[in-house]
């Protein structure tokens, strides 16, 4: 059976002036995705109503389905129905379910229905409701040029709701029997995506071509997506995956079939897991690696407290760094980071540790430590291991990836990984 060809229209100035980030659009394809389905095409046009109009037109005439994004408000500048009734030369009515929907709406509210919010209940006539529990806009659905064509509120959580609720089931229905799109996906650590590409390329060569290959860059985890579009594909796309996984080993964080976690996450999620906790110790990240990890609503089941020791005096006290082996080694050394992440499990009674000394720059730098230098110790109080990094960039780049290497190595520490940490950086010190 044919694939279904969906097709996405957004309306709204304040999308093409750059006021407001689409955010929707992104959110329809994920659950379209969770279905199967793609969306094959996306236009996005300004609040002018023959535009919208020629839009639906021409989309419905290349379409099956057409889902229609914004422009349901009360004000005069949202002009979907009117579009809508006018591509399809009907007129518009009151519709009396929609009608009824806001009179609820505002009594619920204690409010009056004045005559804008009466204007979201004109819609074409013949359409049928998608009903909004949490908005007073109605949407709609009505067919044209044999297109379905669904319109939605641009308000997020009134889009999110009415997808979940009305339109994902319409579209279960309309998919099954059909060969369905499947996605797999992996987050990738230390390997950016041209190196990632190149690698698969080279040691992968007999890639099928069944299944198709994608990259999603992040910062930091990069996202591997592999695609099939039909079950004959499946066996093929099993033996894609095991050779990824042997190819990129620890690389590989997770495979996702949810929402992507963050390192940080996955972090806590091996902690809890063992009932163990993780205590850091910062200087050039200034508690950016306590802040990624607190962030997580339950961290506190993992995490009890961190350090930030900018100053050599306070490396002294809070951490008992000897004042001798900052005289002698300085603070960016093997030796200091040692003395810190060993004080850190001291003060805290902490099962693992991170600790971070470096040159975040602009300034600071030397021949023998260069702005970007960047001394890492992590494990525990029995396997304390430690290296040190140049990382080139400004000054948040070199915090945000000292910070992501950080909580990548106690990952990789968390899951007995012993494979040595082959991140892209250009000089590594031992």
């Amino acid at each position: 059976m044919k694939q279904i060809k969906v097709q996405l229209l957004l309306t709204g100035n304040e999308l093409l002036n750059g006021d407001v980030v689409d955010t929707n659009s992104a959110m329809i394809a994920r659950e379209l995705a969770e279905t199967g389905i793609e969306i094959k095409r996306k236009v996005t046009v300004s609040d002018d109503l023959s535009l919208l109009t020629a839009e639906i037109n021409q989309m419905s005439t290349t379409a099956d389905v057409l889902i229609i994004n914004g422009g349901l408000g009360p004000t005069t500048d949202d002009f979907t129905a009117q579009a809508l009734a006018q591509a399809m030369n009907v007129p518009l009515a009151q519709h009396q379910q929609a009608y009824q929907h806001l009179v609820s709406w505002c009594q619920q509210r204690d409010t009056l229905l004045n005559p804008a919010n009466l204007k979201q209940a004109l819609l074409p006539e013949g359409c049928d409701i998608i009903a909004n529990r949490i908005g007073s806009a109605v949407g709609f659905k009505i067919s044209h040029n044999g297109c379905e064509i669904y319109c939605t509120p641009g308000v997020p959580a009134e889009l999110k709701v009415m997808l979940e609720e009305q339109v994902l089931p319409d579209f279960a229905e309309k998919t099954t029997g059909q060969n369905k799109t499947q996605i797999t996906k992996f987050q990738i650590f230390g390997l950016g995506e041209s190196k990632l590409q190149q690698l698969i390329h080279d040691e992968l060569a007999a890639w099928p071509d069944n299944v198709e290959l994608g990259f999603r860059a992040g910062d930091p985890l990069l996202e591997l997506k592999l695609t099939t579009r039909s079950s004959t594909a499946d066996a093929e796309k099993a033996q894609c995956i095991a050779k990824l996984k042997a190819l990129l080993g620890h690389h590989i964080v997770a495979e996702i079939d949810g929402p992507p976690k963050s390192l940080a996450q996955h972090v806590l999620d091996s902690l809890i897991e063992k009932g163990q906790t993780l205590t850091t110790a910062e200087s050039c990240t200034g508690g950016l690696i306590a802040s990624l990890l607190t962030q997580i609503p339950g961290s506190s089941q993992a995490f009890e407290a961190g350090f930030v020791t900018y100053s050599n005096d306070m490396k002294s006290q809070m951490l008992g760094v000897d004042p001798q082996i900052l005289a002698n080694h300085g603070a960016v050394s093997r030796e200091t980071i040692l003395a810190m992440a060993e004080g850190a499990l001291e003060q805290s009674a902490a099962d693992y540790v991170i600790a971070v000394s470096g040159v975040a720059g602009p300034g600071g730098g030397s021949k023998e430590k260069p702005v970007g230098t960047v001394w890492i110790a992590w494990g525990s109080k029995t396997e304390l291991n430690c290296h040190c990094f140049l990382i080139p960039g400004t000054r948040l780049a070199f915090q945000r990836y000292v910070a992501a290497i950080g909580l990548d190595l106690i990952r990789r520490s968390l899951n007995d990984c012993d494979d040595p940490a082959n991140y892209l950086i250009e000089r590594s010190f031992k």
